[in-house]
Protein backbone atom coordinates (compact mmCIF):
# COMPACT_ATOMS: atom_id res chain seq x y z
CA UNK A 1 0.00 0.00 0.00
CA UNK A 2 1.19 3.48 -0.90
CA UNK A 3 2.27 6.21 1.84
CA UNK A 4 2.48 9.43 1.74
CA UNK A 5 4.03 11.84 4.46
CA UNK A 6 2.61 15.74 3.87
CA UNK A 7 4.99 17.46 5.93
CA UNK A 8 5.02 21.01 7.24
CA UNK A 9 1.42 22.43 6.34
CA UNK A 10 -0.31 24.95 7.54
CA UNK A 11 -3.67 22.69 7.46
CA UNK A 12 -7.28 23.92 7.35
CA UNK A 13 -9.09 20.48 7.58
CA UNK A 14 -12.52 21.76 6.23
CA UNK A 15 -14.46 22.32 9.42
CA UNK A 16 -12.95 24.99 11.64
CA UNK A 17 -12.33 28.57 11.29
CA UNK A 18 -8.48 28.57 11.25
CA UNK A 19 -5.36 26.88 9.81
CA UNK A 20 -3.10 24.77 12.83
CA UNK A 21 0.93 25.48 11.47
CA UNK A 22 3.74 22.95 11.34
CA UNK A 23 1.33 19.82 10.43
CA UNK A 24 1.78 16.47 9.23
CA UNK A 25 -0.30 14.06 7.36
CA UNK A 26 -0.02 10.85 6.85
CA UNK A 27 -1.70 8.83 3.74
CA UNK A 28 -2.27 5.06 3.59
CA UNK A 29 -3.86 4.25 0.32
CA UNK A 30 -7.08 5.67 -0.23
CA UNK A 31 -7.35 7.16 3.66
CA UNK A 32 -5.81 9.69 5.87
CA UNK A 33 -4.36 7.63 8.78
CA UNK A 34 -2.60 10.03 11.13
CA UNK A 35 -3.12 14.14 11.28
CA UNK A 36 -0.28 15.02 14.06
CA UNK A 37 1.80 17.90 15.03
CA UNK A 38 4.70 15.95 16.25
CA UNK A 39 6.88 14.29 13.25
CA UNK A 40 5.40 11.47 11.74
CA UNK A 41 7.53 8.28 10.13
CA UNK A 42 6.49 5.46 8.37
CA UNK A 43 8.71 2.72 6.29
CA UNK A 44 8.73 3.44 2.27
CA UNK A 45 6.56 6.75 2.39
CA UNK A 46 6.84 9.54 0.29
CA UNK A 47 7.85 12.73 1.46
CA UNK A 48 6.27 15.95 0.50
CA UNK A 49 7.47 18.91 1.78
CA UNK A 50 4.96 21.87 1.84
CA UNK A 51 7.03 24.14 2.87
CA UNK A 52 4.22 26.28 4.93
CA UNK A 53 1.75 26.20 2.18
CA UNK A 54 -1.85 25.61 3.18
CA UNK A 55 -3.05 22.02 2.85
CA UNK A 56 -6.84 21.96 3.02
CA UNK A 57 -9.33 19.27 1.43
CA UNK A 58 -10.33 18.93 -2.06
CA UNK A 59 -13.25 20.48 -3.09
CA UNK A 60 -16.60 19.67 -3.55
CA UNK A 61 -19.31 20.98 -6.24
CA UNK A 62 -22.65 19.53 -5.04
CA UNK A 63 -24.79 20.53 -8.42
CA UNK A 64 -23.40 19.53 -11.40
CA UNK A 65 -24.79 17.60 -14.75
CA UNK A 66 -21.97 15.64 -16.49
CA UNK A 67 -24.20 14.69 -19.15
CA UNK A 68 -25.71 18.09 -20.22
CA UNK A 69 -24.07 18.71 -23.05
CA UNK A 70 -25.48 21.53 -24.02
CA UNK A 71 -27.83 24.59 -22.78
CA UNK A 72 -30.68 22.87 -25.37
CA UNK A 73 -32.40 19.87 -23.30
CA UNK A 74 -33.27 18.93 -26.77
CA UNK A 75 -29.98 18.98 -28.23
CA UNK A 76 -28.88 16.96 -24.96
CA UNK A 77 -31.33 14.06 -26.01
CA UNK A 78 -30.56 14.10 -29.68
CA UNK A 79 -26.46 14.20 -29.92
CA UNK A 80 -26.92 11.08 -27.85
CA UNK A 81 -25.69 9.06 -25.43
CA UNK A 82 -21.50 9.05 -27.06
CA UNK A 83 -21.56 12.55 -27.55
CA UNK A 84 -22.70 13.44 -23.72
CA UNK A 85 -20.33 10.47 -22.41
CA UNK A 86 -17.64 12.39 -24.26
CA UNK A 87 -18.41 15.94 -22.66
CA UNK A 88 -18.86 14.38 -18.98
CA UNK A 89 -15.02 13.04 -19.86
CA UNK A 90 -13.92 16.78 -20.85
CA UNK A 91 -16.19 18.42 -18.00
CA UNK A 92 -15.07 15.97 -14.93
CA UNK A 93 -11.46 16.30 -16.08
CA UNK A 94 -11.99 19.74 -16.16
CA UNK A 95 -13.45 19.93 -12.58
CA UNK A 96 -10.40 17.70 -11.23
CA UNK A 97 -7.37 19.95 -12.40
CA UNK A 98 -9.32 22.93 -10.89
CA UNK A 99 -9.30 20.84 -7.20
CA UNK A 100 -12.88 19.59 -7.31
CA UNK A 101 -12.12 16.24 -6.13
CA UNK A 102 -15.93 15.52 -5.33
CA UNK A 103 -19.08 16.15 -7.42
CA UNK A 104 -22.72 15.56 -7.05
CA UNK A 105 -24.51 15.12 -10.32
CA UNK A 106 -28.24 16.22 -9.80
CA UNK A 107 -29.58 14.86 -12.40
CA UNK A 108 -28.70 12.25 -15.70
CA UNK A 109 -25.65 10.87 -14.21
CA UNK A 110 -26.15 7.20 -13.86
CA UNK A 111 -23.95 4.24 -13.07
CA UNK A 112 -21.82 3.59 -15.85
CA UNK A 113 -20.03 7.34 -15.65
CA UNK A 114 -19.71 6.25 -11.98
CA UNK A 115 -18.16 2.72 -12.78
CA UNK A 116 -16.17 4.68 -15.59
CA UNK A 117 -14.42 6.91 -12.85
CA UNK A 118 -13.73 4.81 -10.35
CA UNK A 119 -12.20 2.30 -12.85
CA UNK A 120 -10.02 4.84 -14.11
CA UNK A 121 -11.28 4.27 -17.68
CA UNK A 122 -11.58 8.38 -17.35
CA UNK A 123 -10.12 11.13 -15.15
CA UNK A 124 -12.49 12.87 -12.90
CA UNK A 125 -13.57 13.62 -9.22
CA UNK A 126 -15.29 11.06 -6.85
CA UNK A 127 -18.45 11.13 -8.27
CA UNK A 128 -22.30 10.54 -6.64
CA UNK A 129 -25.18 10.49 -8.85
CA UNK A 130 -28.94 11.13 -8.74
CA UNK A 131 -30.41 9.13 -11.81
CA UNK A 132 -32.76 10.79 -13.67
CA UNK A 133 -34.67 13.79 -12.13
CA UNK A 134 -38.33 12.92 -11.32
CA UNK A 135 -40.65 15.61 -12.47
CA UNK A 136 -44.42 15.76 -13.09
CA UNK A 137 -45.57 15.93 -16.53
CA UNK A 138 -44.91 19.23 -17.66
CA UNK A 139 -42.79 20.07 -14.85
CA UNK A 140 -39.02 21.09 -15.28
CA UNK A 141 -38.27 18.00 -16.25
CA UNK A 142 -40.45 18.06 -19.34
CA UNK A 143 -37.59 18.61 -22.93
CA UNK A 144 -41.05 18.31 -25.00
CA UNK A 145 -42.17 21.37 -26.61
CA UNK A 146 -45.74 23.03 -26.49
CA UNK A 147 -46.49 21.82 -29.42
CA UNK A 148 -45.32 18.20 -29.39
CA UNK A 149 -47.55 15.61 -29.03
CA UNK A 150 -46.04 12.39 -26.21
CA UNK A 151 -43.86 10.18 -28.30
CA UNK A 152 -41.62 8.44 -25.65
CA UNK A 153 -42.51 4.49 -24.86
CA UNK A 154 -42.98 3.61 -21.39
CA UNK A 155 -40.81 2.16 -19.07
CA UNK A 156 -42.51 -1.64 -19.30
CA UNK A 157 -46.30 -2.37 -20.49
CA UNK A 158 -47.39 -2.04 -16.68
CA UNK A 159 -46.42 1.57 -15.95
CA UNK A 160 -47.35 5.17 -17.48
CA UNK A 161 -43.50 6.59 -16.87
CA UNK A 162 -41.93 8.20 -19.71
CA UNK A 163 -38.60 9.12 -19.63
CA UNK A 164 -35.45 10.87 -21.38
CA UNK A 165 -31.83 10.98 -21.20
CA UNK A 166 -31.86 12.95 -17.95
CA UNK A 167 -35.96 12.51 -16.75
CA UNK A 168 -38.36 10.90 -15.53
CA UNK A 169 -42.04 12.14 -16.11
CA UNK A 170 -44.05 10.23 -13.37
CA UNK A 171 -47.58 11.07 -12.00
CA UNK A 172 -49.56 9.99 -8.46
CA UNK A 173 -48.45 8.27 -6.06
CA UNK A 174 -47.65 4.82 -7.65
CA UNK A 175 -45.76 6.30 -10.49
CA UNK A 176 -43.63 8.56 -8.01
CA UNK A 177 -42.75 5.26 -5.80
CA UNK A 178 -41.82 2.98 -8.93
CA UNK A 179 -39.88 5.53 -10.29
CA UNK A 180 -37.86 6.49 -7.18
CA UNK A 181 -37.45 2.67 -6.54
CA UNK A 182 -36.03 2.29 -9.86
CA UNK A 183 -33.17 5.11 -9.86
CA UNK A 184 -31.97 3.64 -6.44
CA UNK A 185 -31.89 0.28 -7.86
CA UNK A 186 -29.56 1.71 -10.63
CA UNK A 187 -27.42 3.36 -7.55
CA UNK A 188 -28.61 6.39 -7.62
CA UNK A 189 -27.18 8.06 -4.08
CA UNK A 190 -30.30 10.28 -3.60
CA UNK A 191 -33.09 11.02 -5.27
CA UNK A 192 -33.96 14.65 -7.02
CA UNK A 193 -37.53 15.99 -7.86
CA UNK A 194 -38.45 19.09 -10.13
CA UNK A 195 -40.30 21.29 -7.28
CA UNK A 196 -40.64 24.13 -9.32
CA UNK A 197 -40.59 25.69 -12.54
CA UNK A 198 -37.02 26.20 -13.92
CA UNK A 199 -35.18 28.24 -16.68
CA UNK A 200 -34.10 25.42 -19.50
CA UNK A 201 -37.58 23.47 -19.78
CA UNK A 202 -39.83 25.16 -22.44
CA UNK A 203 -42.87 25.04 -20.84
CA UNK A 204 -43.40 25.34 -17.19
CA UNK A 205 -43.22 29.05 -15.66
CA UNK A 206 -40.68 29.42 -13.21
CA UNK A 207 -42.99 30.71 -9.98
CA UNK A 208 -45.34 27.44 -10.64
CA UNK A 209 -44.67 25.04 -7.73
CA UNK A 210 -44.58 20.82 -9.06
CA UNK A 211 -45.65 18.02 -7.05
CA UNK A 212 -48.77 17.38 -4.83
CA UNK A 213 -47.85 16.91 -1.21
CA UNK A 214 -48.73 13.59 -0.90
CA UNK A 215 -46.15 12.30 -4.38
CA UNK A 216 -43.49 14.89 -2.15
CA UNK A 217 -44.02 12.51 0.86
CA UNK A 218 -43.97 9.35 -1.13
CA UNK A 219 -40.52 9.98 -2.64
CA UNK A 220 -39.16 11.13 0.99
CA UNK A 221 -40.23 7.87 2.59
CA UNK A 222 -39.24 5.70 -0.11
CA UNK A 223 -35.38 7.49 0.42
CA UNK A 224 -35.77 7.34 4.56
CA UNK A 225 -36.31 3.77 3.86
CA UNK A 226 -33.20 3.46 1.59
CA UNK A 227 -30.88 5.60 4.16
CA UNK A 228 -30.50 8.36 2.08
CA UNK A 229 -32.75 11.41 0.97
CA UNK A 230 -34.27 13.92 -1.36
CA UNK A 231 -33.17 16.90 -2.76
CA UNK A 232 -35.51 19.42 -4.57
CA UNK A 233 -35.05 22.39 -7.77
CA UNK A 234 -36.39 25.20 -6.50
CA UNK A 235 -36.34 28.98 -7.26
CA UNK A 236 -39.49 30.67 -5.65
CA UNK A 237 -39.64 30.96 -2.20
CA UNK A 238 -42.96 29.41 -1.94
CA UNK A 239 -41.48 25.85 -3.43
CA UNK A 240 -38.50 26.20 -1.05
CA UNK A 241 -41.01 26.33 1.86
CA UNK A 242 -43.54 23.35 1.01
CA UNK A 243 -40.94 21.50 -0.29
CA UNK A 244 -39.01 21.47 3.29
CA UNK A 245 -42.16 20.89 5.40
CA UNK A 246 -42.71 17.67 3.00
CA UNK A 247 -39.58 16.04 4.25
CA UNK A 248 -37.02 17.11 1.74
CA UNK A 249 -33.67 17.27 2.86
CA UNK A 250 -31.71 20.07 -0.08
CA UNK A 251 -32.96 22.82 -1.93
CA UNK A 252 -30.91 23.18 -5.51
CA UNK A 253 -31.07 26.81 -6.40
CA UNK A 254 -33.38 28.48 -3.72
CA UNK A 255 -32.63 31.35 -5.98
CA UNK A 256 -35.59 33.52 -4.86
CA UNK A 257 -35.71 32.82 -1.74
CA UNK A 258 -37.60 35.96 1.23
CA UNK A 259 -35.72 36.33 4.73
CA UNK A 260 -39.28 34.42 6.12
CA UNK A 261 -38.66 31.51 4.08
CA UNK A 262 -34.71 31.47 5.07
CA UNK A 263 -35.64 31.38 8.58
CA UNK A 264 -37.79 28.72 7.88
CA UNK A 265 -35.34 26.66 5.78
CA UNK A 266 -32.52 27.59 8.61
CA UNK A 267 -35.21 26.52 11.19
CA UNK A 268 -35.49 23.08 9.68
CA UNK A 269 -32.15 22.21 9.08
CA UNK A 270 -32.35 21.96 5.70
CA UNK A 271 -29.57 22.92 2.95
CA UNK A 272 -29.55 25.23 0.10
CA UNK A 273 -27.35 25.10 -3.05
CA UNK A 274 -27.32 28.15 -4.81
CA UNK A 275 -25.82 28.02 -8.45
CA UNK A 276 -24.93 32.04 -9.50
CA UNK A 277 -22.75 31.40 -12.33
CA UNK A 278 -25.17 29.25 -14.54
CA UNK A 279 -27.45 32.08 -14.52
CA UNK A 280 -24.82 34.87 -14.71
CA UNK A 281 -23.23 33.19 -17.69
CA UNK A 282 -27.07 32.24 -19.70
CA UNK A 283 -28.03 36.07 -18.88
CA UNK A 284 -24.56 37.55 -20.78
CA UNK A 285 -23.97 34.44 -23.03
CA UNK A 286 -27.36 32.99 -23.31
CA UNK A 287 -28.90 34.98 -26.27
CA UNK A 288 -25.66 34.09 -28.83
CA UNK A 289 -25.35 30.47 -27.52
CA UNK A 290 -28.85 30.22 -28.87
CA UNK A 291 -30.86 30.00 -25.95
CA UNK A 292 -35.02 30.49 -26.69
CA UNK A 293 -36.41 34.00 -25.74
CA UNK A 294 -39.02 32.79 -23.22
CA UNK A 295 -36.05 30.54 -21.54
CA UNK A 296 -33.49 33.82 -21.94
CA UNK A 297 -36.34 35.84 -19.91
CA UNK A 298 -36.52 33.09 -17.18
CA UNK A 299 -33.30 33.60 -16.49
CA UNK A 300 -32.84 37.01 -16.35
CA UNK A 301 -36.13 37.05 -13.59
CA UNK A 302 -34.13 34.69 -11.63
CA UNK A 303 -30.73 36.72 -11.86
CA UNK A 304 -32.32 39.61 -10.87
CA UNK A 305 -33.01 38.10 -7.06
CA UNK A 306 -30.14 35.71 -6.86
CA UNK A 307 -27.59 37.92 -4.82
CA UNK A 308 -30.33 39.34 -2.90
CA UNK A 309 -31.88 35.28 -1.83
CA UNK A 310 -27.68 34.64 -0.98
CA UNK A 311 -28.13 37.62 1.88
CA UNK A 312 -31.22 35.91 2.97
CA UNK A 313 -29.44 32.74 3.59
CA UNK A 314 -26.57 34.46 5.28
CA UNK A 315 -28.46 36.11 7.39
CA UNK A 316 -30.77 33.24 8.39
CA UNK A 317 -27.73 31.08 8.60
CA UNK A 318 -28.99 28.36 6.44
CA UNK A 319 -26.52 25.72 5.55
CA UNK A 320 -24.93 26.53 2.37
CA UNK A 321 -23.33 24.39 0.11
CA UNK A 322 -21.54 25.49 -3.53
CA UNK A 323 -22.81 24.24 -6.62
CA UNK A 324 -22.54 25.55 -9.64
CA UNK A 325 -25.15 23.76 -12.95
CA UNK A 326 -23.44 24.53 -15.96
CA UNK A 327 -24.75 23.42 -19.14
CA UNK A 328 -22.31 22.41 -21.91
CA UNK A 329 -19.49 24.75 -23.12
CA UNK A 330 -19.94 26.94 -19.52
CA UNK A 331 -18.34 24.37 -17.83
CA UNK A 332 -15.14 26.17 -18.27
CA UNK A 333 -16.43 28.80 -15.40
CA UNK A 334 -16.81 26.74 -12.52
CA UNK A 335 -14.33 28.45 -10.21
CA UNK A 336 -16.15 32.01 -11.00
CA UNK A 337 -18.79 30.58 -8.65
CA UNK A 338 -16.24 31.32 -5.84
CA UNK A 339 -15.60 34.82 -7.13
CA UNK A 340 -19.55 35.53 -7.01
CA UNK A 341 -20.53 34.36 -3.97
CA UNK A 342 -17.70 36.77 -2.53
CA UNK A 343 -20.07 39.69 -2.96
CA UNK A 344 -21.81 38.16 -0.14
CA UNK A 345 -20.21 35.87 1.88
CA UNK A 346 -16.42 35.88 3.78
CA UNK A 347 -13.61 33.61 2.25
CA UNK A 348 -14.30 31.33 5.35
CA UNK A 349 -17.61 30.58 4.89
CA UNK A 350 -17.14 30.19 1.01
CA UNK A 351 -14.47 27.52 2.34
CA UNK A 352 -16.59 25.27 4.57
CA UNK A 353 -19.37 25.56 1.72
CA UNK A 354 -16.70 24.17 -0.73
CA UNK A 355 -16.14 21.06 2.13
CA UNK A 356 -17.29 20.50 5.24
CA UNK A 357 -21.04 21.71 4.36
CA UNK A 358 -21.60 19.90 1.28
CA UNK A 359 -20.21 16.92 2.99
CA UNK A 360 -22.85 16.90 5.77
CA UNK A 361 -25.60 17.24 3.64
CA UNK A 362 -24.03 14.17 1.65
CA UNK A 363 -24.09 12.46 4.60
CA UNK A 364 -20.55 11.82 4.37
CA UNK A 365 -19.39 13.68 7.03
CA UNK A 366 -15.91 12.20 8.22
CA UNK A 367 -15.36 10.94 4.77
CA UNK A 368 -14.69 13.71 2.56
CA UNK A 369 -14.65 17.55 2.73
CA UNK A 370 -12.38 17.67 5.60
CA UNK A 371 -8.90 16.17 6.84
CA UNK A 372 -9.46 13.98 9.81
CA UNK A 373 -7.42 10.44 10.35
CA UNK A 374 -10.22 7.98 8.17
CA UNK A 375 -11.47 10.57 5.77
CA UNK A 376 -10.70 9.56 1.83
CA UNK A 377 -7.56 10.89 1.12
CA UNK A 378 -8.80 13.74 -0.90
CA UNK A 379 -6.09 16.70 -0.64
CA UNK A 380 -5.14 20.15 -1.75
CA UNK A 381 -1.74 22.08 -1.88
CA UNK A 382 -2.77 25.70 -2.19
CA UNK A 383 0.04 28.48 -3.01
CA UNK A 384 -1.14 31.04 -0.48
CA UNK A 385 -3.32 31.68 1.73
CA UNK A 386 -7.26 31.11 0.72
CA UNK A 387 -8.64 31.71 4.04
CA UNK A 388 -7.21 35.29 3.40
CA UNK A 389 -7.49 35.31 0.08
CA UNK A 390 -10.28 32.74 -1.65
CA UNK A 391 -9.70 34.00 -4.85
CA UNK A 392 -6.33 31.03 -5.09
CA UNK A 393 -9.26 28.48 -5.30
CA UNK A 394 -11.18 30.48 -8.20
CA UNK A 395 -8.08 30.49 -10.66
CA UNK A 396 -8.95 27.19 -12.03
CA UNK A 397 -5.85 25.53 -10.36
CA UNK A 398 -2.73 27.82 -11.36
CA UNK A 399 -2.50 28.25 -7.47
CA UNK A 400 -2.58 24.70 -6.74
CA UNK A 401 0.79 23.10 -6.61
CA UNK A 402 -0.80 19.54 -5.49
CA UNK A 403 -4.18 17.54 -6.03
CA UNK A 404 -4.47 14.12 -3.99
CA UNK A 405 -8.02 12.72 -5.27
CA UNK A 406 -8.06 9.18 -3.20
CA UNK A 407 -5.00 8.99 -2.26
CA UNK A 408 -3.65 9.08 -6.16
CA UNK A 409 -1.48 12.42 -7.04
CA UNK A 410 -3.22 14.21 -9.66
CA UNK A 411 -0.86 17.09 -9.88
CA UNK A 412 2.21 17.99 -8.02
CA UNK A 413 4.95 20.93 -8.47
CA UNK A 414 8.31 20.63 -6.48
Amino acid sequence: MARLIFRNARLFDGRSDRCESAMNVLVEGDRIQQVSSAPIIADGATVIDVGGRTLMPGMIDAHVHAFFSDISVQKVEQFGESYRTAHAARMLGHALKCGFTTVRDTGGGNYGLARALADGLIQGPRFFYSGKVLSMTGGHGEIRDIWERPRYESICSCAGTVFSALGVIADGIYDCVKATREELRQGAHFIKIMGSGGVASPTDPIWMNQYREDEIRAIVNECVERRTYATAHCHPAAAVRRCVEFGVRCIEHGTLMDAETADFVADRGAYVVPTLIILEQLVELGRKMGFPPQNQQKAEAAWSGAIEGLRHMRAAGVKVCFGTDLLGDLYKHQCREITLRSEVFTAIEILHQLTSIPAEMMMLEGQIGCISEGAFADLLVVDGDPLQDVSLLAADGAYLRTILRNGELIKHVD
